[in-house]
């Protein structure tokens, strides 16, 4: 079983009514001081108060506009009072939402505007101070601290909400391609399987007809020979018919790209196990192969013979796989019996690692031989060998 993958759950984010209750508590958490110190601080500077913080609803929606109405308020209270107000606290929320929720060009002018700000605050609350400089010079370095920091913090989630914006984008249209590029895939095997169909069928159709037609000038004159003839053609058509039903199983499996090679290839067959073991030798494996002779394959049908070569082809890559390095594998085809015992057996064995080689429990080629092999009505054994190492055999009726 494979191993379950970690929660990948995107992170809880507040929808539209979210932010906008968000929105109004922290107005309202903003402005309750104010209202106990109303009588105390007097209405002046409890109404710029409201000035400052009201405009906070519509941070999101209308940033640029809610930076300058704010700015507006503390400007107002410059010429109105000497001394800061509780509504002060809006300033870095604004510069933040504006460099959050605005343009670049924005969140700099705001940037400058809370330059220009700090210093113009500090002269204005330090009139009157012992040390008016230092006292000037302190101020504007702390109020111009907290608007940079706001300025930064807005400028960082609106970059990142633009990388995450990228990166969903990249995965749509990542999608997309892959959709379009399976819908290719299966167009491609379309084509494949009506290829295949067209050779298996009309080749034995071609048969069927030619003897027919044989049949039916000969029952004029020998009907011994018609009879004969009738045969062949009930024989070529369940030949046809079980080939056909053996493609079907067998392209039910099958990747339409295979190896990489042209639409059009020939499958591989018992003729190309050299070919398949050169391959796994100039691979580094140590491959002792016995395979049969071409007049002993001759009447095998090409099904079989593709299902043998698959077996043998995912054997070796299992002993790539799992077997271990410096493994010495042997591959056996023969075949086997006459008439309708005939049949290619198939044994590739290796003494590697075996059963006892790391599984990640993903892997299909197994079952997938079983089902080659079931197609023909063949038998498949694999597991551990004696005295190390694994082995897989097959039974396919030829």
């Amino acid at each position: 079983m494979s191993t379950p993958l970690p929660d990948q759950r995107p992170p809880r984010r507040l929808g539209p009514r979210g932010r906008r209750w968000f929105d109004v508590l922290v107005v309202v958490g903003l402005l309750l001081p104010a209202v106990p110190l109303w009588f105390s601080v007097g209405p002046v500077s409890s109404a710029l108060s409201v000035l400052q913080v009201g405009p906070l609803l519509w941070r999101r929606r209308h940033p640029v506009a809610v930076f300058w109405a704010v700015t507006a308020a503390h400007a107002a209270q410059v010429l109105l009072l000497d001394e800061p107000t509780l509504g002060q606290v809006a300033w870095p929320v604004a510069v933040y939402s504006v460099a959050r929720y605005a343009a670049p060009v924005h969140g700099w002018a705001a940037l400058a505007v809370s330059a220009v700000a700090a210093l113009t605050a500090a002269i204005d609350w330090s009139v009157g101070s012992p040390d008016t400089a230092l006292t000037v010079l302190t101020n504007a370095i702390l109020i111009g601290a907290v608007a940079a920091a706001a300025w930064a913090l807005g400028t960082l989630g609106r970059t990142r909400q633009a990388y995450v914006d990228a990166l969903v984008e990249r995965s749509d249209r990542v999608q997309r391609e892959a959709a379009q590029q399976v819908a290719l895939a299966a167009a491609d095997e379309r084509a494949r399987i009506a290829r295949e169909m067209h050779d298996v069928v009309a080749h034995g159709l071609s048969v069927i007809v030619v003897q027919a037609d044989g049949a039916r000038y000969a029952a004029r004159t020998d009907p011994d020979v018609a009879a004969r003839t009738l045969e062949t053609v009930a024989a070529t058509g369940r030949e046809a018919l079980t080939e056909m039903r053996r493609m079907l199983g067998l392209l039910r499996a099958e990747d339409a790209a295979v190896d990489g090679g042209p639409a059009l290839r020939p499958q591989p067959g018992l003729a190309d196990l050299d070919a398949l073991v050169a391959e796994a030798r100039t691979a580094g494996a140590r491959v002792e192969a016995r395979l049969p002779d071409p007049a002993a394959t001759t009447g095998i049908a090409d099904g079989v013979g593709l299902t043998a070569y698959r077996v043998v082809q995912e054997a070796l890559t299992n002993v790539r796989k799992h077997a271990g390095p410096e493994v010495a594998v042997r591959v056996e085809v023969a075949v086997a019996g006459a008439g309708r015992d005939r049949a290619v057996v198939v044994r590739v064995e290796d003494d590697g690692r075996g059963a006892s080689a790391e599984d990640d429990g993903r892997g299909l080629g197994l079952l997938g031989m079983r089902e080659r092999v079931g197609v023909h009505g063949g038998t498949l054994e694999a597991g551990p060998r004696a005295g190390g190492g694994f082995t897989v055999s097959a039974r396919i009726p030829a």
